[in-house]
Formats: structure tokens, sequence, C-alpha cells
């Protein structure tokens, strides 16, 4: 069995972060995060181009037009979504999240959704790099990652 694996370097790739402007306390952490995650794994702050948006539901349309652009590698989407006591945060978490899902399976452009989906603000405060990591970071690390391997995959007929 051949076992491919790709590498995560991000030199010569270009990325776009889509970021909300709501709870931006939180998602400036998680943009943090992304530039960090992309600069420690050798892209160029010049090749990270970042597009805020109001609010986790227009976080697809402006992810696809991206997508859609041809000059970007990936799309990495960020936000957070802090349940409340209606069901307004079933709409907009699986909104955002079916949307940013099916940018990439129809522009065939990896698209992270990285918009955290919690109940409490100290859970979103973890998740953005106080204690559980930052998923900013990783969500760029997992484009960096699915780049390279798309690039791996054979064209056509073998």
């Amino acid at each position: 069995m051949n076992r491919i694996e790709a590498h995560l370097l991000a030199t010569d790739l270009k990325f776009a972060v889509v970021s909300t402007r709501w709870n931006h306390l939180i998602v400036d952490r998680l943009v943090e995060g992304a530039e960090l995650a992309f600069v420690q794994h050798g892209g160029k702050t010049g090749h990270l181009d970042h597009y805020l948006v109001p609010g986790a539901y227009e976080v697809p349309l402006i992810a696809r037009k991206l997508a859609e652009s041809g000059q970007y590698d990936a799309v990495v989407c960020l936000g957070a979504v802090i349940k409340g006591n209606t069901d307004h945060y079933d709409f907009v978490a699986g909104g955002a999240a079916t949307g940013s899902l099916n940018t990439s399976l129809q522009t065939g452009v990896p698209v992270a959704f990285g918009v955290l989906t919690t109940d409490t603000v100290e859970q979103a405060l973890n998740r953005a790099g106080i204690k559980a990591g930052n998923k900013g970071g990783e969500a760029v690390m997992a484009m960096i990652e699915t780049v390279n391997l798309l690039k791996q995959i054979p064209e056509g007929p073998i």
C-alpha cells in the first residue's frame, strides 16, 4: 500500500481568512493564532489576506467569492457563535457550517470551518488560546496540510 501524506509547509501558499466582527474579543485571538500558525509553517504574512464580515451568517458568501476568485489556495473561516436562550444559535451555526462546507465542495478550494460553536463565553475563550489551544491556528494547519495533499492527487485518468 502506498501511503500519501502532506507536509505542513506554507511556503508559496496564499490563504484568505474570513472572520467575524461579532464576538471580536474571541475572534481576534483566533485570527492572531491563524496568522502565527501560517508564519510558523513558512508562510509569508503578505500571502495572508484578512476579510472582516459582520457575523457568522455572512461568512459563507464571502468565503465563496474568495474561493471562486482563483486567488487563494484555501479559505479559513473564523468566528464564534455562543449559545443563547433562543433557536437563533442553531440557525446561525448550522448555516455557517453548511455554507462553508458547500463552498469547499462546489469550488474545489479547501475551506476550514474555524467558527467556534460553544455554550459559553468561557468555552469560546478557552478554544481561542487560553486553555485548549488556538482553533484559528489549528484551522490554518489543517488547510496547509489539505492544500499540500491535494497537490499530490493525480489529475485525470492514470
